[in-house]
């Protein structure tokens, strides 16, 4: 396992039906789609593996009925997955008990759910700091932690508003500081605002990366949103009928689609919005702009800055060192592919 990796899979499967693990073990480890359907079973992930590596936001996405809130479910087992191994910080969370489990996701694990299950009777106060009732820390604490969490969310002074005062995205902004009161290792989020109008989705997109810049949690997103997956995502794997059919960067996947699948459900992606400045940029070679932008920027973040820049603009590391410069021509000629 990678020295950095927070979550690891191998091997997994999660097959509904009785005799699933039999089936399992009579194709040594591997039953086609085929044995399963003659068998009356559905292989809802099958032989998933995949590294999730600490501080990285991993986006599984697909279709619907494609297996990836399955998955979700699997990893933290709240779904018993039918073989394979899971290793969390290095654990099997498979070998687990069930009340280590409950132990690892009270303290550990945080999970954000398309539907927001706040509850009703409960403030908002009241609503982020339950989880840290349930762990049995005393008021005062708690209190204060859901107080740091709802600030940080961006929700101070509705402390004491109920659910039904609330919008949508407020509702989910409270669902988010509900999970992230117990300061977990691993965020799960599922869906999380696919139910939200485009405006505020969009807006929730911008609060989830600003959390994320101060935060920097390990994160597993899943949504069937392409767009969404590329504005957000590290890293993206790709799922159709439970299997992961490739896993990369948003512009490994647009630019080197493994399967026609996944050349198909990429191809209306402007490459502009995916390709990092870092691809096309050239040595510095003496020049440099007084107008920079990250090496990590995508083109279309980037093109606009060329009315202030003239025909260069100088790219910057992390630390804003020069590193190189990309030219227009460049810029335009790849727009153009697009």
């Amino acid at each position: 396992m990678p020295a950095e990796a927070k979550l690891v899979c191998r091997n997994v499967w999660k097959i509904f039906g009785a005799g699933a693990r039999e089936a399992v073990r009579a194709a040594d480890g591997s039953p086609s789609m085929e044995n399963l359907a003659a068998a009356g079973l559905v292989g809802a992930v099958r032989d998933v593996n995949l590294h999730v590596a600490t501080g990285e936001i991993f986006v599984i996405m697909g279709l619907s009925g494609s297996g990836k809130s399955t998955l979700v479910r699997c990893l933290s087992r709240l779904i018993e997955p039918t073989s394979g191994e899971i290793l969390f910080n290095g654990e099997d969370l498979l070998s687990a008990s069930e009340s280590r489990m409950i132990d690892i996701r009270r303290h550990q694990m945080g999970m954000v759910f398309q539907h927001f299950a706040l509850l009703p009777h409960l403030t908002v106060l009241a609503n982020v700091a339950f989880p840290l009732e349930v762990q049995g820390i005393e008021r005062s604490r708690r209190d204060e932690r859901a107080r740091r969490m709802i600030e940080l969310v961006g929700l101070a002074g509705k402390e004491g508003s109920y659910p039904r005062e609330l919008s949508g995205g407020q509702q989910q902004r409270v669902g988010i500081a509900r999970s992230l009161a117990v300061e977990p290792e691993l965020w799960f989020l599922d869906e999380p605002f696919s139910a939200l109008d485009p405006l505020i989705r969009r807006e929730m997109q911008d609060e989830f990366l600003r959390l994320q810049s101060v935060l920097k949690k390990t994160i597993v997103f899943i949504t069937h949103d392409f767009d969404e997956a590329i504005r957000l995502a590290d890293r993206i794997a790709i799922m159709k009928d439970g299997a992961i059919v490739q896993c990369g960067t948003p512009q490994e996947l647009v630019l080197q689609p493994a399967t026609d699948y996944v050349a198909e459900f990429t191809k209306s992606v402007v490459r502009a919005k995916v390709v990092k400045v870092a691809s096309i940029m050239k040595p510095l070679n003496g020049a440099d702009s007084t107008v920079r932008v990250s090496a990590r920027a995508t083109i279309a973040d980037m093109a606009p800055l060329f009315a202030a820049a003239g025909e260069t603009i100088t790219v910057v590391d992390e630390e804003g060192r020069p590193v190189g410069t990309v030219h227009r021509d460049d810029v335009v000629n790849l727009m153009m592919q697009g």
